[in-house]
């Protein structure tokens, strides 16, 4: 939450354009308009892990037998950056100038998990081609998953334990890379409800068709990489929601912006290095000043 002087133009445009039904709070689906997006990008090393669809969720009815799940790729040596004023290209842009510098022959496998917000698409898309970096976009699973229960709302009445099952029959092809199968079974679902009563479903066929590319699941847990953002968005809770979200504040840009950058100097690791600067600093700025041999003492 901003003070209004630090918005961007297009929320101030639309905190000056929204008009008010109910004077003393917001009426259904109208946003204040106070916010300023915050951008956050993660690097890391991960060893492979193999897996199959089974072993990332349980089949329809749950797990039986005492055979456990193989565990996904763990997050190694990871490194954050983080912004409220930046663009998030230039968050991007920084992803890949860290990932160079851990890998500047291109050697090892790049894999860039997104939750298949467009923007990002294209943004990451253009980055990589600009470097000639080789990638392979995944969309986080996890989105997918709660596309799938957006429709099976349309299908169950609120709170029937059958809609778990329904969500875990759909979710298993497309992690065995069955993704034209589920929206075809999506599709002839649809078809049964009145217009009126489609519009999770609708709104999954349509994700899930507009990402087809990126969904390639059977690909991913078959090579063991990782399939979910699960590093990223643990990050985006301790750097940024857990200080630039709490209850009653509003803030600057230059207070903004000092805390998700302190935060991940220290997540990074390079707090001493950057404390040991700072003080350098201070100590050059108060006893080193420009011209300050220039002064005789007086009486």
């Amino acid at each position: 939450m901003m003070r209004p002087e630090a918005l961007r133009p297009a929320t101030t445009k639309a905190a000056a354009c929204a008009t008010r039904t109910v004077r003393t709070r917001l009426a259904a689906g109208q946003k204040p308009a106070r916010k300023r997006m915050a951008t956050l990008a993660a690097v890391y090393d991960t060893i492979p892990a193999p897996r199959r669809p089974h072993d990332v969720i349980a089949v329809p009815g749950g797990r039986h037998g005492t055979r456990r799940p193989r565990p996904g790729p763990h997050a190694r040596r990871k490194w954050l950056s983080g912004s409220v004023i930046a663009e998030p290209d230039e968050v991007i842009a920084q992803a890949f100038d860290h990932a160079e510098s851990r890998d500047p022959t291109q050697a090892r496998t790049w894999i860039v998990l997104i939750d298949g917000a467009q923007h990002q698409l294209d943004l990451i898309r253009a980055e990589a081609a600009r470097r000639k970096a080789p990638i392979h976009i995944v969309i986080d699973f996890v989105h997918v998953i709660e596309k799938l229960w957006a429709g099976a709302w349309n299908l169950h009445r609120p709170g029937d334990g059958a809609a778990e099952d329904w969500v875990a029959a759909h979710a298993l092809p497309l992690l065995a890379g069955n993704t034209d199968q589920v929206i075809a079974t999506l599709d002839t679902k649809a078809a049964t409800l009145d217009q009126h009563h489609r519009g999770g479903i609708n709104a999954c066929i349509r994700y899930l068709t507009n990402h087809a590319a990126f969904l390639r699941y059977d690909q991913a847990l078959d090579k063991g990489w990782p399939t979910a953002t699960g590093a990223v968005e643990g990050a985006v809770r301790h750097i940024v929601a857990d200080r630039l979200d709490i209850g009653g504040a509003r803030w600057g840009l230059e207070g903004v912006e000092a805390v998700p950058k302190l935060r991940t100097v220290v997540a990074n690791g390079h707090f001493p290095a950057y404390w040991h600067k700072h003080l350098a600093q201070e100590h050059h700025r108060v006893h080193h000043a420009r011209r300050q041999d220039d002064y005789d003492l007086t009486a």
